[in-house]
């Protein structure tokens, strides 16, 4: 007679096998939840970065033109101008160096030097702007969320010079300049030089 036994046989149990299943799907979460933790302090630091940039070009715009950048001596309090400090901070520029003979009027000086060339769309790999093929005027300088840097000058900032913020990840903040608005929800992941 032959019996059927399995003694001695090396196997898992069920119960091991779903103690292994759980240890990997938590060891899974663990390593997702810290990559959008590492990529959301990269992005906020990249926008560090980019401030720091900007608003080095711009004082080097006012120390060349004696103004800072922007249409109007007070601009929006909404600080939604980047496609003007696009204009001013680099299209002026490039333009001038493809048209050296070009006339400005006498009211609206234009920029005859690039003042921050990793705003080219054809060469930049930081993403600055939305086209990446050619050059034109009127683009907004994008964060690394995607929305558009807000600046303001003028009456309406809250520095005496001006003021240049990312709203962060959520895309909202508050535009008015009280001391109340510093703390508010909108605000606490923005980017800011004030």
């Amino acid at each position: 007679m032959k019996s059927n036994s399995r003694k001695g046989l090396a196997a898992f149990t069920l119960v091991e096998l779903m103690a292994v299943i759980t240890i990997i799907v938590i060891l899974a979460g663990l390593v997702v939840g810290g990559l959008g933790y590492v990529s959301e302090k990269q992005a906020s630091s990249k926008a560090k970065v980019q401030i720091a940039l900007l608003s080095k070009a711009i004082e080097e715009y006012k120390l060349d033109m004696g103004k800072y950048p922007g249409i109007d001596p007070d601009s929006r309090a909404d600080g939604k101008i980047s496609s003007q400090l696009y204009d001013k901070l680099f299209y002026e520029g490039l333009e001038f160096s493809d048209n050296p003979s070009r006339t400005d009027t006498p009211t609206d000086p234009k920029a005859t030097k690039i003042y921050l060339a990793d705003l080219d769309p054809r060469t930049t790999k930081q993403g600055w702007v939305a086209t990446n093929t050619t050059a034109k005027a009127g683009e907004p300088i994008l964060d690394p969320w995607g929305n558009q840097y807000l600046y303001r000058k003028g009456k309406s900032a809250m520095n005496p010079d001006f003021d240049l913020w990312s709203a962060g990840k959520d895309g909202k903040t508050k535009t008015t300049n009280t001391a109340d608005d510093l703390s508010s929800v909108d605000m606490r992941d923005d980017i800011r030089n004030f």
